[in-house]
């Protein structure tokens, strides 16, 4: 278990289209859960994780992001603005000389989760081991996940190695939104816009892509009416930000 991160992207660049009217006027990371919004909750972990740095992706309403994480402390903060919407891969692919030569996390802009016992970004720290991996991949139960009502993403064997569903199969877990790639993973990664599924299917079939079962919470905040399921299942806390 060697070089574990010290740099992360949050990937923010999206339409959030399926979260309309909301997203009509804010940027899906920018929405509030429990009073905060889902970019700083990420931020707050990333920092408590001991993240140096964060590059943001910006594209839909990014001036609005960017404005809003003007006046925060830590931990420094670098843009990197998509004049076309590159996806998930692409995104990455054009962020990789702000992220560095070593392994980084990646985290989905709008990802919502409690931690267990250890907290998830620890975990996968701990795990992350780059002789054997190109990717690995924080994964939720999908019977558990709450608000899921999907087919699932992956199998994982008890070593932890993944393999992606097939077509009319029902997979045991869905990727959480967030992961520690090695910048190996982009090499040959096509131009422009793209999925970082291409990428995965890629470690998959050199056996260097791995997964880590989520030990706590993950919910799924797709739609306005997901979102306020979601408000309602944490009413318990105080604040979302601060609890694990």
């Amino acid at each position: 278990m060697t070089d574990t991160p010290k740099t992360a992207m949050i990937l923010a660049a999206g339409l959030g289209q399926r979260m309309r009217p909301i997203t009509d006027s804010l940027p899906k990371p920018l929405i509030e859960v429990r009073g905060r919004a889902m970019l700083d909750t990420i931020l707050d972990r990333l920092e408590e994780a001991g993240i140096e740095k964060v590059v943001v992706n910006l594209h839909y309403l990014g001036e609005m992001i960017e404005s809003h994480l003007k006046g925060r402390g830590g931990p420094q903060i670098v843009f990197s603005k998509e004049e076309d919407l590159l996806e998930t891969g692409g995104g990455v692919t054009k962020a990789l000389p702000l992220l560095g030569a070593g392994p980084f996390l990646v985290l989905n802009g709008d990802v919502c989760w409690l931690d267990g016992l250890t907290p998830a970004l620890q975990r996968l720290g701990a795990a992350w081991n780059e002789e054997e991996m190109d990717a690995l991949l924080l994964l939720h139960p999908t019977c558990s996940a709450f608000g899921y009502e999907g087919l699932g993403d992956y199998f994982m064997d008890p070593a932890g190695r993944l393999r992606r569903r097939l077509e009319r199969q029902i997979a045991p877990f869905i990727y959480a939104g967030i992961q520690i790639l090695h910048p190996r993973l982009f090499e040959g990664a096509p131009a422009g816009s793209f999925s970082l599924n291409k990428l995965y299917d890629k470690a998959q079939e050199a056996e260097r892509l791995w997964g880590l079962r989520h030990d706590g919470e993950w919910y799924h905040v797709g739609t306005p009416a997901e979102l306020c399921a979601v408000e309602d299942a944490l009413h318990h806390l105080a604040a979302f930000s601060g609890q694990r």
